[in-house]
This record gives C-alpha cells, structure tokens and sequence, in this order.
C-alpha cells in the first residue's frame, strides 16, 4: 500500500539519506577506516607492553606499566575488530568528465549533495549505505537483506542539467517493485525538490539497478493534435 498524502520533511529526507533516525552524527571521519586504526593502535599497544614485559626485570616498576599494556591494548584490539566487523565501506563515486564533476558543485541540491557527502564515508552499525532511505521507500522486501549500494554515477544530461545515479545491487527486491510508477513520483517527492527520477535496469545479471535523478523542472509533455495523430 502506497500513503498517497505522505510527505517528508526535509530532515526526514536528509535522515533518511544515510544518517540514521538518529540524525547528524557529532562527527565525520573521513579517508581511513576507523576499525582499521582501533585494531592498530590495540596490537601496537599489546606489543609494546609484551617487549617491555620481555626486557624487564622481575618485580619491577615497568612490570606493572606492562601488565596495564595487556589490560588495556587487548580489549582496544578487540573493539576495533568490532568495528572492523560492523563497517561499511565509502561508496565510489564516478564522473562521466571533469565538465560533470563542475555541474555537480553548480546544481546540486542539498538532498544530492547529502547523499554524496554520507555514502563516501566509513559507515557502522547500519544495515547498508542509505538503508533509512530504501527501508522508507518501501524497497525492503521483509526478511530478506537490503539492497546494497554500489556506486554513484554523476553525468551531465543533453538538456544541461546534472544526472546523478544511485547504483544498488538488489539481490532480493525485484526490478518491478523499483520500477512501479507510484513509487517513481515518491523518489521524485523523497529526493526533491526540483529532481526528476527514472529507474534505470543496470545490469540485469548482475541485479544492479539505479535510481536517476535529474535536476531541473520537469519535462512538459505535449499531447498531439488529432491531426498529426493521423499524420
């Protein structure tokens, strides 16, 4: 069932582009993976301490500042494994040209631009990069796992507007259930304003299907005439 007078605010919709119901993390950590430098910084601890722990003498005071080494590094290689296991990888994100990649900074909107600025980043704990997004879009189906985000394609479309694709592997939500013509007009009320929204069938073996949004008014279709339909 589709909620036909459903709209979202706009901290709905930046909350649902990846940050979560709990809104802005404090935060960003950005070019390393955090889990990587938790597990670094426990195993550096924990050798540290076991040399020092080596090159002692008994009963010693660095005996006891080795012991605190052991204490504290195994539990901090621990978490960052934790980390490590619950950590979503940056999303890549790729140009059609350099000309594209200026279109972006010149006509992206703020929902765009979220998008981008949260899927390019290390991510823990979530389901999936966007997962707020595709679970309020109705493009969960229960049980089964979240469609997994790929990529991001930015274009520059013959009209002069920005193109900017959403790439998702959906091993479990069939094609039709994102291409359903209702739920087209929710990304387009979803990722708006000033956004039109197309499902583009990727890569059918591979199940990579995207969401397109293209900036700029929407289309006006022109309704022919009886005589040029007989033309």
């Amino acid at each position: 069932m589709y909620e036909q007078d459903w709209t979202p605010s706009k901290s709905a919709m930046i909350g649902g582009a990846g940050v979560n119901n709990a809104g802005e993390p404090p935060f960003e950590i950005r070019g390393f993976s955090l889990g990587n430098l938790v597990i670094g910084l426990g195993i550096l601890i924990t050798i540290a301490s076991f040399g020092e722990y080596l090159g002692s003498s008994s009963g010693s005071d660095s005996l006891n500042v080795s012991g605190l080494g052991f204490v504290y590094g195994i539990p901090i290689f621990l978490a960052g494994a934790a980390l490590k296991y619950a950590e979503i990888p940056p999303v890549p994100i790729f140009f059609q040209s350099p000309v594209a990649e200026s279109l972006f900074d010149d006509k992206a909107t703020e929902i765009i631009s979220k998008i981008r600025q949260d899927v390019t980043r290390h991510r823990y704990g979530d389901e999936a990069h966007l997962d707020t997004t595709v679970k309020k879009l109705g493009l969960v189906v229960p049980g089964k796992a979240y469609p997994q985000l790929q990529e991001l394609r930015v274009t520059k479309e013959e009209n002069g507007e920005l193109g900017f694709m959403m790439v998702w592997q959906s091993l479990e939500t069939p094609y039709k259930m994102w291409a359903d013509g209702r739920r087209l007009k929710k990304y387009e009320t979803f990722f708006g304003p000033n956004v039109n929204a197309d499902v583009v069938k990727v890569d059918a073996e591979q199940r990579l299907v995207g969401i397109k949004l293209t900036t700029g008014p929407k289309p006006v279709v022109v309704a022919e005439t009886p005589a040029e339909a007989t033309a």
